[in-house]
Formats: structure tokens, C-alpha cells, sequence
């Protein structure tokens, strides 16, 4: 569903000429393209969650790294990109959700967390990684934690 609505959006952006908006579109569009090619699939739309939440990594990754070199004209024109790719992800869950997550994470899995709090990690962001940034998973999990640090 998800793709179709970039797909639809494309059609939209094509027709009135924004360009920005139609290049970060095909790149999105592009990707989701190649991971179904790769996997041999369709995808759901966690999955094209996920590739969103990927290019946003890599434009916030280039726009640091544009703004350490100087180069403003580049760090408006992939925050542009961005601003284009956050209309298509879910909002994150708010820090007090995303605890709350985590907590009932731990609760399911006390045991495993008693011996093996690393093996949490894993678990904690499969289930949440489509919710919440992943730095963030690992933050709430260090609060649930103060003596043994998962990381």
C-alpha cells in the first residue's frame, strides 16, 4: 500500500513539475525496486518501512557530513530530500511509548534478559525498529538497565 502511494505520488510530482520531490520519489521507488528483485517478492510495508528509514539514515549521514565540509548549498537540497521522505514514515513512537515497549519486551523475555541481556537487543529492535529509531531502542534499554549495559 505504501508503495503504491509513491508510486502514485511520482505520477503527481511528474505532473507538476516538482522536481525535487519526483527525484527523491524514483530513489525511494528505486530501492524498493531493487530489494524486490533481490528477494524475489513484493514487499510489505514494514519492509518499505524499513528502506524509508535507511535513506533517511544516509541523507542525515550527507547532510552532516556537507555541513562539516561547508557546503550549504548541498545541505539544503538533501534537506529537501528528507523533508520529501518524512511525509512517508510513521511517526516514531514518543519516549515515554517506546519505554513502555521496551518494558513489556523485558517482561516477556525475563528469563533471557537475566542471563543474556545482549540477546534483547535483537529482539527489542525487530519488533520496534519500524516504531522507533534504533539508537533510541538501545537508549531505552540502557535505562532498563543501569547495572548490566546490553551494548
Amino acid at each position: 500500500m505504501l508503495e503504491q502511494k509513491l508510486q502514485t505520488d511520482q505520477i503527481v510530482a511528474l505532473k507538476a513539475k516538482d522536481q525535487v520531490r519526483l527525484d527523491t520519489i524514483r530513489y525511494i521507488v528505486s530501492q524498493i525496486k531493487n530489494k524486490e528483485i533481490n528477494t524475489q517478492k513484493e514487499l510489505t510495508d514494514e519492509e518499505v518501512v524499513s528502506i524509508l528509514q535507511k535513506v533517511k539514515k544516509e541523507l542525515h549521514e550527507s547532510i552532516d557530513s556537507f555541513t562539516k565540509g561547508g557546503r550549504m548549498n548541498l545541505v539544503s537540497e538533501y534537506q529537501k530530500q528528507l523533508d520529501v521522505l518524512l511525509a512517508y514514515l510513521p511517526p516514531e513512537m514518543s519516549d515515554q511509548d517506546l519505554e513502555l515497549a521496551v518494558k513489556e519486551l523485558v517482561e516477556k523475555n525475563k528469563e533471557l534478559f537475566a542471563s543474556k541481556p545482549q540477546a534483547l537487543i535483537g529482539i527489542c529492535v525487530k519488533e520496534l525498529k519500524a516504531k522507533a529509531d534504533p539508537a533510541r531502542i538501545m537508549q531505552a534499554l540502557r535505562k532498563m538497565s543501569p547495572g548490566q549495559s546490553p551494548a
